[in-house]
C-alpha cells in the first residue's frame, strides 16, 4: 500500500515512490518485482506501437511498390522519386510531427502520414534494386520463350527480386519501430509515451525499451520466415 503523497503522477503514468516499502523503487533502480508487477500496463502501449510500425510499413510498401512497378515502365522517373523520397526522410521526426498537427490533428494519422514518409525512400529503393539486379540474360531467356513484358515482370523478375524487397522491408520495419516510439508528441500512444513518461526511472525505461527490441525481432523473424517460403529455391541453391 502506498502512503498518501508517496505517487508522482507524470502524464499517465504512475510510479510508486514509497521508498519505505521498496528502497529500489525509491532510488529509480532496476526492480524486477516491480516489474513482474507491472508488466501488463505495457500490453497496450506496445500494441499500439506495433500497430503503428505495420500499418505504416504496409501503407509505405504499397506506395513504394506501386512507384517502382511504374518507374520499370518509365525509367526517367526513377530519379525524381528517389530524390522526392530522399527529403521526406531528412525531415527530422518531430518537425514533420509538429507541421502536420495543424493540417491532420493529433492522433494516429498524423503519426502514419510521417512515418509512411519515412519508409517509402528504403522500399522503393529496396524495390528498384532487386529488379535491376536481376541477370539481363534472364531476361532474354524469358522472352525468347515468348513471354510478353507484363509476365517477364511478374514471372522472372519480380520472384528473383524478393530477398532484395524482403531485405528493404526488414531494414524499415526496424527503423519505424525506432521512429515510433516518438508517436506520442503527436497524440499516437506507443511505447514512446511510457519511456518519456518517466526518464529517471531505470525499470520503466529498460522494459518499454526492451519491448521495442523485442517488436523489431518479431517482426524480423516473421520477415526472413516469410523469405523463406516465397523463395524455395534460395535454399535449394545454398544446398
Amino acid at each position: 500500500m502506498s502512503l498518501p503523497g508517496a505517487v508522482i503522477a507524470q502524464g499517465d503514468f504512475f510510479t510508486d515512490r514509497t521508498g519505505g516499502e521498496d528502497s529500489c523503487v525509491a532510488n529509480n533502480g532496476f526492480c524486477p518485482d516491480w516489474i513482474a508487477d507491472n508488466l501488463d500496463q505495457y500490453l497496450e502501449p506496445l500494441t499500439r506501437h506495433a500497430a503503428l510500425t505495420v500499418v505504416a510499413v504496409v501503407v509505405g510498401f504499397a506506395i513504394a511498390f506501386s512507384l517502382a512497378l511504374v518507374a520499370e515502365r518509365r525509367r526517367w522517373l526513377v530519379g525524381p522519386v528517389t530524390q522526392a523520397t530522399a527529403i521526406l526522410y531528412t525531415v527530422p521526426t518531430l518537425a514533420a510531427f509538429f507541421l502536420l498537427i495543424p493540417i491532420t490533428g493529433r492522433g494516429f494519422l498524423t503519426a502514419q502520414v510521417a512515418l509512411v514518409a519515412y519508409t517509402l525512400l528504403i522500399l522503393f529503393r529496396g524495390v528498384r534494386t532487386g529488379l535491376d539486379g536481376v541477370p539481363p540474360e534472364t531476361v532474354d531467356a524469358a522472352q525468347g520463350i515468348g513471354m510478353t513484358d507484363r509476365q517477364v515482370l511478374w514471372k522472372v523478375k519480380l520472384p528473383l527480386a524478393l530477398p532484395q524487397i524482403i531485405a528493404a522491408l526488414r531494414v524499415a520495419s526496424s527503423t519505424t519501430v525506432g521512429l515510433a516510439t516518438l508517436a506520442f508528441f503527436a497524440g499516437a500512444g506507443g511505447l514512446g509515451g511510457k519511456i518519456y513518461d518517466d526518464l529517471t526511472f531505470k525499470s520503466n525505461v529498460v522494459v518499454a525499451s526492451a519491448l521495442c527490441v523485442l517488436l523489431a525481432v518479431a517482426l524480423e523473424i516473421l520477415l526472413v520466415a516469410a523469405q523463406r517460403a516465397l523463395t524455395p529455391w534460395t535454399r535449394a541453391a545454398r544446398a
